[in-house]
């Protein structure tokens, strides 16, 4: 996979195309700051990855009512979703179980329209990221 992209916050939009497979899939990353405009990219969206910093504790319910709006948007209703709790490397004081039940990941799962994933990376170590790949790999190649 080589060494782990830049970790650098989003502000604005950034493209990068991806060839999975044979086949040419763009990312469109669209940083937490735009999100009253997020639903203006909504449309043609075969899936989401919605990225969760976990080391940002006092965001956690944040993250979650943007991430309820996007689960709700009819364009996404049939877009695969994975919830990617990032960070995952930095010192917190909670565990990855204490932050989905803070997050409320069983009750986004069970009550969301579309099929959600939820993964676990550090983007400056690279953990993870395979499983990422391997994930958008199986829904957009079909």
């Amino acid at each position: 996979m080589g060494s782990p992209p830049s970790t650098l916050p989003t502000v604005g939009t950034n493209l990068t195309d991806l060839t999975l497979k044979k086949k040419k899939v763009t990312v469109r990353e669209i940083g937490g700051c735009m999100g009253p405009i997020w639903p203006s990219y909504f449309q043609d969206c075969f899936s989401v990855i919605f990225v969760v910093d976990s080391a940002n504790i006092v965001q956690i319910s944040s993250s979650c009512i943007q991430l309820l709006s996007v689960l709700s948007a009819e364009p996404l209703r049939n877009a695969s979703v994975l919830i990617l709790f990032n960070k995952r490397d930095m010192p917190c004081i909670m565990s990855l179980t204490e932050i989905k039940s803070l997050f409320r990941m069983d009750d986004i799962i069970a009550s969301a329209p579309q099929p959600v994933t939820a993964l676990e990376a550090s983007a400056r170590s690279g953990h993870g990221l395979q499983e990422v790949l391997s994930w958008l790999e199986s829904v957009a190649v079909k």
